[in-house]
């Protein structure tokens, strides 16, 4: 019977490590290149979660079929409504429309800007249309502002009008930010500034 030699014995024990040292390296690896997609950065999430910077909603009660429409300028852009749902600074997100094609009982619009430019901007309501002859159709106004992605909005202006007619256009909210995206107290006001751009064909 031979004897074993020393060397086999080193030489089978470095092959043994180098192959378990190879395979936690690999499974490192794969983790290492796993990790973005199992846990993306905050930083990103925030990004995606951060619908706009200054967002400005109006609402009124579920039980009125009535169209009501919100129009919003922001400094130096053009009106944003439902016949011209986009401009530089604005977007309107939701144009609803009363009951009609509305899978919630919800009456709402709301639009929201790219960024919070220093200047004044105007928020008013418009009726559009009341298919409830019930009168006045109350409708809340709210404005937010979204300073940064990694804070949540946070509420500036609230108001209730009343529109007591179809056709009445009311400015709710004329209002000026700071650089920062602060409101400026003092240029608060609801002076009438008409807004809306008529569409060219009848809305349903």
């Amino acid at each position: 019977m031979r004897a074993l030699d020393p060397l086999d014995e080193d030489a089978g024990g470095t092959v043994f490590r180098d192959v378990i040292m190879l395979a936690l390296l690999g499974f490192v690896a794969l983790v290492i290149l796993l990790l973005p997609h199992v846990n993306p950065p905050e930083e990103k999430q925030a990004d995606l979660m951060a619908p706009g910077n200054v967002i400005v909603e109006i609402r009124w009660h579920e039980h009125v079929d009535a169209d009501v429409d919100l129009w919003v300028q922001g400094p130096g852009d053009v009106p944003v409504g439902y016949s011209n749902r986009g401009g530089v600074i604005f977007d309107l997100l939701r144009d609803d429309l009363g009951h009609f094609r509305d899978v919630t009982s919800m009456n709402y619009e709301m639009a929201y800007s790219r960024g919070v430019p220093e200047g004044e901007y105007a928020v008013n309501v418009h009726m559009y249309r009341n298919h409830t002859a019930e009168w006045p159709i109350e409708v809340v106004a709210m404005v937010s502002v979204k300073r940064s992605p990694d804070k949540p909005a946070q509420q500036i202006l609230l108001s209730k009008v009343e529109l007591v007619r179809e056709d009445q256009e009311v400015t709710v909210f004329r209002f000026e930010l700071n650089q920062a995206g602060g409101l400026l107290p003092f240029t608060v006001n609801d002076l009438y500034k008409p807004l809306r751009v008529p569409d060219e064909g009848e809305r349903l």
